[in-house]
């Protein structure tokens, strides 16, 4: 079971995606195929692993009500929904899972452009994003006092308290929305069924 919950992947998966977005521009120029794959795919494995082997976050104690499905479950299954959505739309599971060795720049980065529009798709249909920051990245930021750390990573030379002035290198991303139908009838455990053509 993946701990945490959907919005924890989400939180891991949009970083990646960016982050592989990047590193296939910067990268796509040498001739080093198995380099992109791994600069492309590394960071949805990273995000994975890390969603799966860190722990949650402690929450305070609440009152138990008994829910139809527990949480644990419920969290796994919204991931898994959510990676079969990233998958129907955009087949990310089998890019990720693609020996990229054997095929050119031209070819990797045609498929990167389909698969990145699919899983876009996907993305927006399931999840309401917002910026945490508004303003453009390149434009002076001033960081007041109070200012939340996990919302905002100072870098650069952080010296002093705050107000601190510096300059937007990502606005980042948070949740607003996250909704993730159910996938009534179909095993929560098969993102994408094996086909078989019959002749």
């Amino acid at each position: 079971m993946i701990p945490g919950s959907p919005m924890n992947l989400l939180i891991a998966l949009v970083p990646a995606a960016a982050l592989a977005a990047g590193n296939y521009l910067v990268a796509a120029q040498p001739a080093c195929i198995a380099c992109t794959a791994w600069l492309v795919a590394g960071p949805f494995v990273l995000a994975l692993l890390l969603v799966a082997v860190l722990p949650r976050a402690a929450a305070p104690e609440a009152p138990r009500v008994v829910a139809a499905v527990p949480a644990a479950e419920a969290a796994e299954q919204g991931a898994l929904a959510l990676l079969a959505a990233l998958q129907a739309d955009g087949r990310l599971v089998d890019f990720l899972e693609e020996d990229l060795a054997p095929y050119g720049d031209e070819q990797v980065g045609g498929a990167a452009r389909d698969i990145h529009d699919g899983c876009r798709r996907a993305l927006r249909e399931r999840v309401t994003l917002e910026p945490v920051l508004a303003g453009g990245e390149g434009e002076a930021v001033t960081v007041d006092a109070g200012f939340d750390p996990a919302m905002i990573r100072l870098t650069g030379k952080v010296i002093g308290s705050p107000p601190f002035r510096g300059v937007l290198r990502h606005a980042g991303w948070r949740v607003k929305t996250v909704t993730l139908p159910a996938r009534r009838g179909q095993n929560p455990h098969v993102i994408a069924p094996a086909e078989v053509e019959i002749s």
